[in-house]
């Protein structure tokens, strides 16, 4: 799979395979401000926890850089606060967010008179640190994954959590790549994902980019197919992970859950250990993020909802953590109880 994210240093420009137009067009989107940052997050450009917070830290260096010109180190400091708080904000559910920009300011923290030339170029090797860790994480999560899969299988996702919603390679998708470069045979049923068909999109597109077997279903044939043994496996990414083990992941992941459940298959849920958040207990409270009506409502830029009806635009579920067989991090398969588990996952990372 091509590189969907990349800075330019001639440029000092952050550049973005603008993911609205996939599969049938590829135009990029050029990032020079945060409010760049902030619009191409905001408008599905980029999606995905983990390429959320690698743009996230490339969006601090431009905010660095943004505000240089105002001479007084107080004015420069104040806006770049003000610039980054409006970043943090762009996205409320994904944690590596919050985690990427927080991560950037304890470097600030730390020297607190650092000049801003000096900081745009911390900044700017932290960003490209944490956009490689990302990869290199990615593929610790595909190898702990890609081991529970039987030699053949059938492997099913929701939403796209593949290179294009990371910074590369992917987690859920990592998962398939890793079992078939061990030479395992893994053909994929991608969920559509309505209603802004990440799946039929993104996960189709990445898959046969890289000759992978992919077949697209509707949502709700999901249960039908779970139901009739053609899934050996559910794998999904997750946006964010409370302490307990509860998934926020794309909507209508909580319904496939359910119906894995119910038939036996197990599911996995693969993301990095950036996308815990340990000071959040449970799933209840995790902010679901509401998307514009007209996602909804428009298909393929006609309307197709009554005008006058609204629409309900949910872009996320939770799924308890009694439906999830175990969660793939860089550190392993974190098995229930998840409580102790990612208490102990943590703790080995010290």
């Amino acid at each position: 799979m091509k590189r969907h994210i990349r800075f330019s240093d001639d440029e000092n420009a952050l550049l973005l395979l603008d993911q609205r137009f996939l599969p049938l067009q590829e135009k990029w989107f050029v990032c020079r401000t945060v409010e760049d940052v902030i619009t191409a997050l905001k408008e599905m450009v980029v999606r995905g926890a983990p390429a959320i917070g690698v743009c996230a830290a490339y969006g601090c260096f431009l905010g660095a850089r943004q505000v240089a010109e105002l001479t007084s180190n107080g004015d420069w400091r104040v806006e770049l606060d003000r610039l980054l708080e409006r970043l943090e904000d762009a996205r409320p559910t994904a944690v590596n967010l919050r985690w990427a920009i927080r991560r950037m300011r304890a470097a600030q923290e730390a020297d607190p008179e650092m000049a801003n030339e000096e900081l745009q170029w911390v900044w700017l090797k932290m960003a490209k640190d944490i956009h490689a860790e990302d990869i290199r994480i990615n593929k610790l999560i595909g190898g702990h994954g890609a081991a529970v899969l039987p030699e053949t299988a059938t492997v099913m996702t929701h939403c796209n959590a593949g290179a294009l919603a990371t910074g590369g390679y992917g987690t859920a998708l990592g998962v398939v790549r890793a079992g078939v470069g061990q030479g395992k045979t893994i053909r994929v049923i991608a969920n559509e994902t309505r209603p802004f068909l990440q799946g039929a999109r993104l996960t189709a597109f990445e898959l046969a980019w890289d000759d992978i077997p992919v077949q697209v279903a509707c949502d709700n044939a999901a249960a039908l197919l779970l139901a009739q043994g053609k899934i050996d496996a559910v794998v999904v990414g997750a946006d964010r992970i409370a302490a307990n083990g509860d998934i926020a992941n794309k909507i209508g992941t909580y319904g496939v859950a359910l119906a894995a459940r119910e038939h036996g298959v197990p599911f996995y849920v693969a993301a990095p250990l950036s996308t815990i958040d340990r000071e959040c207990p449970s799933g209840a409270q995790i902010p679901i993020e509401e998307r514009p009506q007209q996602e909804v409502a428009r298909y393929g830029g006609q309307q197709i909802v009554p005008e006058g009806v609204s629409t309900l635009n949910f872009a996320f579920d939770i799924t308890p953590a009694s439906f999830v067989t175990g969660i793939v991090t860089e550190r392993g398969i974190l098995n229930p109880p998840f409580a102790q588990s990612i208490a102990d996952a943590f703790s080995s990372t010290v």
